[in-house]
């Protein structure tokens, strides 16, 4: 292979590996199931999907195919991550009338009144911004349990080994954490309140003003960076702001972290899937293995495209099984596998399975450590134990899939929600749907444990039976493994080490 080739290639790759504004050129959103026409539309769009998938990606490209009368604006909420409630809408909502004020001339022409109007908009805000807040003695309400705590309010304590009554679904723990909050902040919210009406006028004056643009959509991005519990009523007032004048949100977010809509004593907070907004799920999981694996192939030959090389080029860079392996050593995630890809790269021309395998250990690492970063302490714990009993199940029963039933993840919604959040995070990977089992009654959900769980565990070699999800067989092969039943859930909580981490990290086997 020619070096300068793979140096170009690696180049562009690197250069692309985060998207962001003001960045370099990205390539073109590689558009598998046509969900670039439904974000041009002039409609609410909530866009799910794990971190890397290209959320982002979506959202800038999108600004090249939307109709030349409609603008974007683009903010990302992990720069107000930590900000207090309700401050932390303020300040979106001023960075939004900054994006407008920056590009008034150009949107809205050269008009006295306009300048006047956002000059006022912004001028409450800022007004709003450094009123004191009412005292916050706390708000986060979540119980912490001695051996253990809540997954945001969804764990209980028989799960953590304690005999305490079962503490209220997740749900009910947002739903107690957001009706605290807006009783401390309700002097702010009042006031944010009565502006809005006024907010709204101004807005649809400035379009009535504009002969070049006809609507604005609103490239909400990471919204998970908000706290859980203010996210319902950001998402709230961002809806109704945009209802009735030609405004429209694109709030792209890991669907599991965030809250986008509540029920506060009968009143509504938030925008309903469906109703309010339509979903666009862009993540593409080890369940449709082979499409999962053309979309990863799509796009780095995109990139080798980029790098004058073409397919067959590419092609030569895998060897074997390499090219399957390192999409599920990535859990289908495109930024994942490229990062991978390179970091393989670095030492050899060509990529084979082994050589994903000895990687897979330091990748599965940094997923801990990124959601350690991302995570709070009471969800931090719940989460890291849950690896260790997924993990500990798998390598007791010497196989990366697991089953667990429709019935249990209906009636226990903490371990549905423990579940999803992990899939978030990448340690576990959803690779098959109501499925049947060949002696059990009932239907089930497939996961397979990241390889970085067992791959580089030369002590399993010819004992650790690895359902590859390339091989024509792999579904019913499925429907014979082991099953995580309730019971055998709780019993590995409750025998979980107090060095959580370095027992989810080690070498060795299970005794």
């Amino acid at each position: 292979m020619d070096n300068e080739k793979l140096f170009r290639l690696r180049k562009k790759i690197t250069e692309c590996l985060r998207v962001q504004r003001g960045g370099i050129q990205t390539i073109p959103y590689i558009d598998l199931n046509n969900v670039l026409v439904d974000i041009c539309a002039c409609q609410n769009h909530a866009i799910f999907g794990r971190r890397g998938c290209g959320k982002t990606l979506l959202l800038h490209y999108s600004n090249k195919k939307v109709d030349e009368l409609v603008k974007c604006i683009y903010l990302n909420c992990e720069d107000f991550k930590h900000h207090s409630f309700p401050n932390v809408l303020i300040e979106i909502l001023d960075a939004l009338f900054k994006e407008i004020e920056v590009h008034l001339t150009g949107w809205f022409g050269k008009k006295k009144r306009s300048r006047a109007l956002i000059a006022g908009i912004r001028r409450i805000l800022s007004q709003l911004t450094v009123a004191a807040d009412k005292k916050e003695d706390q708000v986060r309400e979540t119980k912490k349990i001695e051996s253990g705590g809540g997954f945001g309010g969804g764990i209980n304590g028989k799960i953590a080994g304690v005999g305490a009554s079962v503490d209220a679904n997740y749900h009910e723990g947002v739903k107690s954490e957001t009706e605290r909050i807006f009783r401390e902040q309700s002097d702010k919210m009042q006031q944010l309140n009565i502006l809005l009406p006024r907010l709204k006028e101004q807005v649809a004056e400035f379009f009535k003003i504009s002969t070049s643009i006809k609507s604005i959509f609103m490239q909400i991005d990471d919204l998970y960076h908000l706290k859980r519990s203010d996210q319902p009523y950001v998402v709230d007032y961002i809806h109704r702001l945009c209802k009735d004048v030609p405004l429209y949100f694109k709030i792209a977010t890991l669907r599991h972290a965030s809250v986008l809509y509540i029920d506060r004593d009968g009143q509504p907070i938030g925008a309903q899937e469906r109703h309010d907004y339509q979903p666009v799920n862009i993540d593409f999981t080890l369940s449709g293995f082979k499409k999962t694996c053309d979309q990863n192939r799509k796009i780095l030959f995109e990139f080798g495209r980029l790098a004058e090389m073409d397919s067959s080029d590419i092609e030569e860079l895998f060897r074997g099984e390499g090219f399957e392996r390192l999409v599920m050593a990535g859990g289908g995630v495109p930024r994942d596998f490229l990062s991978l890809f390179l970091e393989l790269l670095s030492n050899r021309e060509v990529i084979g399975k082994d050589d994903v395998r000895i990687l897979s250990r330091s990748n599965f690492e940094r997923r801990i450590e990124d959601l350690k970063h991302d995570s709070e302490g009471t969800e931090q714990d719940v989460l890291m134990r849950g690896i260790y009993v997924i993990k500990e199940f798998c390598l007791n029963k010497k196989v990366n899939l697991f089953l667990i039933s429709e019935r249990m993840l209906q009636q226990k919604d903490d371990v549905k929600n423990l579940i999803y959040r992990l899939l978030d995070y990448r340690i576990i990977h959803a690779v098959g749907n109501a499925l049947t089992h060949k002696s059990k009654e009932g239907t089930f959900q497939a996961f397979s444990i990241d390889i970085g769980c067992y791959a580089h565990l030369r002590k399993l070699d010819n004992r650790f039976n690895e359902i590859l999800l390339s091989e024509r067989d792999a579904k019913e092969k499925m429907r014979s493994a082991p099953v995580l039943e309730w019971e055998v859930f709780d019993g590995f909580w409750k025998k979980c080490p107090q060095n959580i981490e370095n027992a989810i990290v080690r070498e060795e086997e299970p005794v």
